[in-house]
């Protein structure tokens, strides 16, 4: 199995690509912001450091992420999904150094090609049940709840996301894509990128990632 890095638009759907790639193929899962939170509840100096910074929606400095991501990789075996990190290039950058140290590198890194108006509908359609967490989306049929905004299993009103709109969504993307295209030229020139634009459907998408890893 090949040691790969995921990036994807928002509701692209990585991380159900991730949770199939551990259950199916024992990946270890590496994502940041996981590092982060669970840093930040140890009770140490430094998780204190970075509680405090995430409190005040301040970014924590690439050197922590860097030793945490370090510390992260020297203690797993079998292949490795880093999710979320690198996203500059200077992190890339730092990546390779950190592989370099332990003797690990990427062989692949995949880009699941998803359009703004497709993400949109997964994204704003999501609704989850408060009870039991369950999934359903009012745009997708395969998802919908058998009643319109009621939990098939248990009963009660499904809640959606109150914060969001199309306009803002399509501002979050169109962000994400233009910051992003630098690193994915990055890894093409290193003859690392790999595009997978079949995501209609999760099962879909998994049989293009297993023709990659594999």
């Amino acid at each position: 199995m090949k040691n790969i890095i995921f990036i994807a638009p928002p509701a692209a759907g990585k991380g159900t690509q991730s949770e199939l790639l551990v259950n199916e193929y024992g990946y270890n899962h590496i994502s940041t912001g996981d590092l982060l939170r669970a840093k930040q509840n140890d009770g140490s100096d430094l998780g204190n450091y970075i509680k405090n910074l995430l409190s005040e929606g301040k970014l924590v400095d690439d050197d922590i992420v860097t030793t945490l991501l370090s510390e992260k990789l020297s203690s797993i075996n079998g292949p490795f999904i880093l999710d979320g990190y690198p996203r500059t290039i200077n992190q890339a950058n730092t990546l390779n150094d950190v592989l370099k140290e332990l003797n690990l590198s990427i062989e692949a890194v995949i880009y699941l090609n998803v359009d703004s108006d497709t993400a949109m509908k997964r994204a704003l359609g999501r609704l989850t049940c408060p009870k039991c967490n369950k999934i359903y989306n009012k745009y997708s049929h395969d998802k919908m709840p058998m009643n319109e905004n009621i939990c098939d299993d248990c009963n009660v009103e499904l809640m959606g996301r109150s914060d969001d709109n199309e306009e803002s969504f399509k501002i979050r993307f169109d962000t994400y894509l233009n910051n992003t295209k630098p690193l994915l030229d990055y890894y093409k020139s290193h003859n690392l990128l790999v595009i997978i634009d079949k995501v209609s459907t999760p099962n879909e998408t998994f049989e293009e990632v297993k023709k990659v890893i594999i």
